[in-house]
C-alpha cells in the first residue's frame, strides 16, 4: 500500500536513526523535481525536437547543488504514464530513501509524490535516475547530476560539468521505441546513435589559457562506455564515484567511464589563444569520433604562472574496510549471447537458458535471476560493520559496469593487477571475462541493489540483493 507523505517522512526519519548516520542539524533545504513529457533539441538546428522525458523539462535534468553537511529533502512528483522512482547514485542515504520500488519504497505512481529526505554526508560528484522500468525512462532522458561542494573547493578558475549521454534516434531525430529489444539484453545493451553532452550534440566549448579548470565527468548512457583523450592536455584525476584520490596525470592516456561512473579532473589550460583542441571518444577504436573541440580565446594569455600539481581533496567521512581477517565471498555474472549460459533460478524455480529468454532473462548472479525481490535469497548476508572481500567473477563476453547501492568499495586488484593507489568506488566495471577483488565495510542496514548499469543488463536479470543486518 502507498504511504501517505506525511507518514513517509516520518518512516525516513525513523530509518535515519535506524541506519546510525549523523544528523546534521542543517537547514533542510527543499527541492521539487517533476518527471515528464517534454521536447528537447537534441540535435541542433536543421533537425525537429524530440519527445522525451525530463526532470523539470530539460534533459539533463537540473543539477542539484549542495554543500557537505546539508540535509535535503526533495518531493519527486510522477507526471509519468507509469510509475517512478528516483536513485541517489553513490549518495549514502537511508535505506528508505534509496529509491529502489518494491525493495526501499512503493513505486511512485502517475499523478503522486513523493519526498525524499537526507543528509549529504559526502562531497563529490553523483547523479539521479530512476529504478522503475530504468532502461526505458533513462533511455527517454530522465537524469540529472548532484555536486556536493566541499567545505574548501580547490581553487580553480572554472568548475563545469559535462554529463554525457547517448540515445537511439530515427531520422526524424525520434527515440527508437524498441526498449527492452532481445539483442540489446543479450548483448551489449543499448548502444544509440547520438551523443549528446550537457542535453546537446556538442560543437566547440571556449577556453581562456592559462585557467584552472575543474570538470566533472557523469556517464548517465544506458550501455555505451566513454574513453575521452583531451589532445593537447595533462589532466590530473583527482576524484573517481566522487571519492577522492591521490592525483594523478592521465597524461594524454584516456578517461573511461562506463555508466554510472564519475570522475573529477583539474584541467590546466597550456595553450596559445585562438589554439584549437578536440576531445575524443575512442573507447570504441573502429568507431571513434570527435565529442568537443576545445577552443581558446582569442584574448591574450593569462599573467599566471605554471601550476602546481593539485592537492589531495579531502576524505569523505565513512569507515574503510579492514581486510585483516576478513571473510572472503565470491559472486559471478553468467549470461548473455555467447557465454555458455545454461541456466538459473527465477521466482525460486530452476530453468534453461531457453525457457528464461523466453521470460526476457538473460543474466544471472550466483545462479540467480532477478525477479520479484520477495522472492530472491540475498547475494550476501552481513552483519553491520562486517568487512568482507568480494571476489567478483565476469563469466561472460560483455562489459559489466557493477554499482553497489549504499555503500562505497575499495578496489584491491583488476584482472590480477592491484591498482597503483588507493582508490574507493561505488561502480566498476568488469570486462569480458574479467575478475576483480573488492572490499567494503557493511556500516549501512537494510536490503540494498547490486546491479550492472548497463541497464538493459539489469531490467533482464543482472541484479541481486546485499542484506545488512
Amino acid at each position: 500500500m502507498f504511504i501517505g507523505r506525511r507518514s513517509l517522512i516520518a518512516a525516513g526519519a525513523g530509518a535515519l536513526v535506524a541506519a546510525g548516520l549523523p544528523h546534521s542539524f542543517a537547514a533542510t533545504r527543499e527541492l521539487r523535481l517533476a518527471a515528464g513529457p517534454t521536447r528537447a533539441k537534441l540535435v541542433g538546428d536543421g533537425h525537429p525536437a524530440t519527445d522525451v522525458w525530463a526532470y523539470n523539462g530539460a534533459v539533463p535534468g537540473p543539477v542539484l547543488r549542495f554543500r557537505q553537511g546539508e540535509r535535503a529533502r526533495i518531493v519527486v512528483e510522477n507526471r509519468l504514464p507509469q510509475p517512478t522512482s528516483v536513485h541517489w547514485h553513490g549518495l549514502r542515504v537511508p535505506n528508505a530513501m534509496d529509491g529502489v520500488p518494491d525493495l526501499t519504497q512503493p513505486p511512485i505512481a502517475p499523478g503522486e509524490s513523493f519526498a525524499y529526505e537526507f543528509d549529504l554526508h559526502d562531497a563529490g560528484t553523483y547523479w539521479y535516475h530512476p529504478h522503475a522500468n530504468s532502461a526505458e525512462q533513462v533511455g527517454r532522458g530522465l537524469a540529472g547530476a548532484i555536486v556536493v561542494e566541499e567545505s574548501q573547493p580547490p581553487a580553480v578558475d572554472r568548475d563545469l560539468l559535462w554529463v554525457l549521454d547517448d540515445w537511439r534516434l530515427d531520422r526524424g531525430a525520434r527515440i527508437a521505441d524498441d526498449f527492452g529489444h532481445p539483442r540489446d539484453a543479450s548483448h551489449a545493451g543499448r548502444m544509440g546513435n547520438t551523443v549528446t553532452f550537457n542535453g546537446a550534440v556538442p560543437d566547440s566549448l571556449e577556453v581562456r589559457a592559462g585557467e584552472r579548470m575543474r570538470l566533472r565527468l557523469v556517464n548517465v548512457a544506458n550501455a555505451r562506455i566513454f574513453g575521452l583523450r583531451l589532445e593537447g592536455h595533462a589532466p590530473y584525476v583527482i576524484a573517481r564515484d566522487g571519492q577522492p584520490v591521490d592525483p594523478y596525470p592521465v597524461r594524454g592516456g584516456m578517461i573511461v567511464l562506463a555508466p554510472g561512473e564519475r570522475c573529477d579532473l583539474i584541467v590546466d589550460m597550456h595553450g596559445e589563444p585562438g589554439e584549437r583542441f578536440a576531445v575524443i571518444d575512442a573507447f570504441y577504436p573502429q568507431a571513434a569520433y570527435r565529442l568537443v573541440e576545445l577552443v581558446y580565446a582569442a584574448s591574450a594569455r593569462g599573467a599566471r604562472a605554471p601550476a602546481a600539481p593539485p592537492a589531495r581533496l579531502p576524505d569523505n567521512p565513512w569507515k574503510r574496510p579492514d581486510t585483516s581477517g576478513a571473510r572472503r565471498e565470491r559472486i559471478v555474472i553468467e549470461g548473455g549471447m555467447m557465454g555458455g549460459f545454461r541456466g538459473a533460478r527465477l521466482d525460486g524455480r530452476q530453468l534453461d537458458a531457453r525457457a528464461l529468454f523466453q521470460q526476457g532473462k538473460m543474466w544471472a548472479l550466483n545462479g540467480e535471476v532477478a525477479g520479484d525481490h520477495h522472492q530472491m535469497a540475498p547475494l550476501l548476508t552481513l552483519r553491520r560493520g562486517e568487512s568482507v572481500v568480494v571476489e567478483l567473477v565476469n563469466d561472460s563476453v560483455w562489459n559489466h559496469p557493477m554499482h553497489l547501492h549504499g555503500m562505497f568499495f575499495e578496489v584491491l586488484s583488476l584482472d590480477g593487477v592491484a591498482p597503483p593507489r588507493r582508490e574507493f568506488r561505488d561502480t566498476l566495471t568488469l570486462g569480458p571475462r574479467g575478475r576483480a577483488e573488492t572490499a567494503f565495510r557493511a556500516d549501512a542496514p537494510g536490503d540494498w541493489m547490486f546491479h550492472c548499469h548497463v541497464l538493459e543488463h539489469q531490467d533482464s536479470g543482472l541484479m541481486g540483493i546485499v542484506r545488512v543486518t
